[in-house]
């Protein structure tokens, strides 16, 4: 037996934190699983010994040395940086990822055919009380489900409702779903908002509003930027700007206030109740790169120019503005990320609601990477992770460091170190990360 062998059986004590709980592949050996009634985590043992010898039966010659060694020490180590993680495996690969409820999201696929679009409801055992301990629901659940006839690029969950507003990224019509409720567990279109005023070959993106009667805010380029209310198809607001740069994120701040940012990085402020008011803050740099954004708002002031954005560009730079002061970055950073892919489509940055000064950043490689802005300067520097998921490099039959591509991640609304991605082979991790300095203290 090998040494890895030998920490298979060690680990076998204490496998109970440690789920994957979508296994596709059968067992005929289940009826000796030595951790008794614990038959997901030994499942998980069976998955990941079988992916380790597929790795080592490459090439019979012992030119898999660094593949070994890579798989073992990310073995061992998610032993250690993981208080939960589980697995769900999609029919189609998800660019979207959008809540529902505390314990519910919304996905979809993005190929060119007929795709899921499902709410899944998340392991209960992320929310037992004591982890280590027994939980009937140790699965990602289907709760409702539906079709789409095309491909969903973009989803967002009206607040307040059990809809949600959908795009294929082709061109600027709007798709309304029904969630569907406890008497019916089929997901309904039930209705399409078309712009007869804007035309898109890429899509456009889309912000819930936050207040009043359900309505979304959409556009594919700043200067057809709309809200729309989702019961009429009528316009409430237009930001009738000639302004032809191409929207890469929009996200509201306040009941009226809302950011828009453009590809090439300039960020816009505006309020819907002055129609004249609006602020443009170039990002600056150099040509050629696409930039989006991520905006994290103060829960306990509904004062929008609290907010914090984050400005991610294809070059993998991060620039931090505050809203009562964009002349100047408040930090930015280099971070130390290589690209497996010459994409932007997946790029993505996110601020953690539930911890102060973490973000994460995917769609360059295979990893989720957290960073910790605290000690960000305004000076550009390099910065290395807080933390790196590197799981859904594990999905696929081996260990597979170049072609996986993370597609999309969320931070849970108030866990604060929970956090979901979605990969190109179809896999859905939720994760809850360990944060080496707290838990050596």
């Amino acid at each position: 037996m090998d040494v890895f062998a030998s920490l298979f059986m060690f680990w076998l004590v204490d496998m109970a934190h440690f789920d994957c709980m979508h296994i596709t592949e059968s067992c005929s050996d289940l009826h000796s699983n030595p951790l008794g009634g614990n038959t997901a985590a030994y499942l998980l043992l069976i998955k990941y010994w079988r992916r380790y010898r597929s790795c080592l039966a490459v090439d019979e010659m012992g030119e898999t040395s660094s593949v070994e060694n890579e798989f073992d020490d990310w073995f061992i180590e998610s032993l250690k940086i993981y208080n939960n993680i589980h697995e769900y495996q999609l029919e189609h690969p998800t660019r979207v990822i959008e809540w529902t409820s505390e314990k519910t999201i919304c996905v979809a696929g993005y190929s060119s055919d007929k795709n899921e679009i499902l709410e899944l409801l998340l392991p209960l055992k992320l929310f037992a009380d004591d982890n280590q301990g027994l939980c009937a629901e140790r699965d990602f659940k289907v709760v409702h489900g539906g079709f789409s006839d095309g491909s969903i690029h973009c989803l967002k969950h009206i607040p307040g409702t059990r809809c949600v507003v959908t795009n294929d990224g082709f061109n600027s019509n709007l798709q309304v779903w029904d969630l569907g409720g406890d008497d019916c567990d089929v997901i309904k279109r039930t209705g399409v908002l078309q712009r007869k005023s804007a035309s898109s070959d890429k899509g456009v993106k889309i912000a819930p509003g936050l207040t009043g009667g359900p309505c979304v805010l959409h556009g594919s380029q700043i200067s057809d930027i709309q809200l729309t209310e989702l019961a009429s198809g009528k316009p409430l607001y237009s930001l009738g700007k000639d302004i032809p740069d191409v929207l890469s994120s929009l996200q509201f701040v306040s009941d009226s206030v809302f950011l828009a940012c453009a590809c090439n990085g300039d960020l816009y402020v505006v309020d819907t109740r002055k129609p004249s008011a609006l602020q443009n803050n170039p990002v600056g740099g150099r040509e050629g790169v696409n930039w989006c954004m991520g905006v994290k708002t103060d829960l306990y002031s509904s004062d929008p120019s609290s907010c914090s954005v984050a400005r991610l560009s294809s070059a993998c730079q991060v620039v931090v503005s505050d809203l009562r002061d964009l002349r100047a970055p408040l930090c930015q950073a280099q971070l130390h990320v290589q690209r497996k892919t010459t994409s932007d489509d997946f790029m993505k940055v996110t601020w953690a609601p539930a911890l102060d000064n973490c973000l994460a950043v995917s769609g360059f490689d295979g990893m989720v990477h957290i960073y910790d802005t605290a000690s960000w300067r305004p000076e550009l520097m390099e910065f290395q992770p807080l933390f790196i998921h590197r799981g859904h490099m594990m999905s696929d039959n081996e260990f597979d460091t170049s072609s996986a591509v993370v597609t999309t991640h969320v931070w849970h609304p108030s866990r604060p170190r929970t956090v979901l991605s979605a990969a190109v082979d179809g896999s859905v991790h939720v994760w809850d990360w360990v944060d080496k300095a707290t838990a050596s203290c």
